[in-house]
């Protein structure tokens, strides 16, 4: 593993975070999203909340202390077009909250944007909407997944993004580095870049070409990168950050939320098989239940979309009140901690100590409408 480099000047946090919600986003709209924004004010007495869906979806919430409501006359249904979403539904609930985020002289009226809405959808508004942060060429989706250490694996791009160049592979390094700094505090992650083997030679001439700018970035004291990493890593804990292009990761998180639901449908069925299972499954039920909860995707929920000009966390669709509520959480602490900021300065620095990551091929890669599993 290349040396690490040194810790950047601290930010100082936000004493007050304001969010923009998009109440009417994902499977279950107001239902879900307004007793999550609910119970979130009630665990972060420093947060503020700009409540964004139509008048009589939002009446609920009138008189809630330290929200603001703004009203919205359409809804992007999650199976709209992209194109509906931005060229035609320009008063949706999703785009009035990401304009929530332009500054217009001054501090923006919110911080950070959280939607469970249309993935393709937040994504295309989101980037016409902000832009693109100064160096960075393509926004990219991370999220967390559970490793063995019993901590987080961050994990980017899951799917904006289905073919990438070296150089995008090393923004996401760069974005993803900003990102556990800010939101889990630790100022130095570690990067494996994602390939069918450990050794430098191996993978796509991509690969290896992106293994030549991360090694140049950590020469250079702009990243701790670890070398190439297994997938199976990503459950051990061996790094902090895994990178990889939008398609692989979008497959990998896909395949390991099919996995995690057909291994507990399976303890399920094993301790419901007859009377001497079911005694067991009530014997074991603290250790059943305590299992759950390290699996458990709502845990993680709220995927950000990175390397945008305002914070922008993608809840699942299909997320309950808890697991949006989790996604308000993720998206609190990265604003309070500045992820912004973090990213502005560490792209800034990394592009100027690669030179080569500047140069970027027009066309690489294409967007991409998967929706995040877990969320986080």
């Amino acid at each position: 593993m290349t040396a690490a480099p040194p810790l950047p000047a601290a930010l100082a946090p936000l004493a007050t975070v304001r969010i923009a919600v998009d109440c009417m986003g994902g499977d279950h709209g107001p239902a879900v999203t307004l007793p999550a924004c609910r119970a979130f004010l009630d665990n972060h007495p420093d947060a503020e909340l700009l409540l964004v869906g139509t008048a009589a979806a939002l009446a609920p919430a009138a008189g809630w202390p330290r929200t603001r409501c703004i009203v919205a006359t359409e809804v992007v249904a999650m199976d709209d077009p992209v194109e509906v979403a931005l060229r035609r539904k320009r008063d949706s609930s999703l785009r009035v909250a990401i304009a929530q985020l332009k500054a217009e002289g001054g501090r923006a009226a919110a911080d950070a944007c959280v939607s469970a809405g249309n993935t393709g959808a937040l994504m295309a508004v989101a980037r016409y909407v902000l832009k693109t942060v100064d160096g960075i060429d393509r926004p990219a989706i991370a999220t967390v997944m559970p490793n063995r250490a019993d901590r987080y694996t961050t994990v980017l791009d899951l799917g904006a993004n289905v073919d990438c160049t070296p150089e995008h592979l090393l923004q996401f390094a760069v974005m993803g580095s900003a990102l556990v700094a800010a939101v889990d505090g630790r100022e130095d992650p570690s990067v494996g870049l994602l390939n069918i083997g450990e050794e430098a030679m191996k993978g796509s001439e991509t690969i290896r070409r992106a293994g030549e700018l991360l090694r140049e970035a950590a020469a250079a004291g702009q990243i701790r990168f670890h070398g190439n990493v297994e997938g199976n890593d990503i459950y051990k804990g061996t790094v902090d950050i895994v990178v990889c292009d939008g398609f692989v990761g979008n497959v990998l998180l896909k395949t390991s939320e099919g996995l995690a639901s057909m291994l507990s449908e399976f303890i399920r069925q094993e301790f419901t098989r007859g009377l001497w299972p079911k005694v067991a499954g009530v014997v074991a039920l603290p250790v059943l239940r305590h299992f759950k909860a390290r699996v458990d995707p709502r845990r993680y929920n709220g995927a950000a979309l990175l390397g945008l000009r305002g914070l922008v966390f993608k809840s699942h669709g299909a997320a309950d009140a808890f697991a949006f509520e989790n996604a308000l959480a993720r998206a609190f602490d990265a604003a309070r901690n500045r992820l912004l900021d973090r990213v502005h300065d560490r792209s800034g620095a990394a592009l100027a100590a690669v030179p080569a990551a500047q140069a970027v091929p027009a066309g690489a890669t294409g967007a991409s409408d998967a929706q995040p599993a877990a969320a986080g």
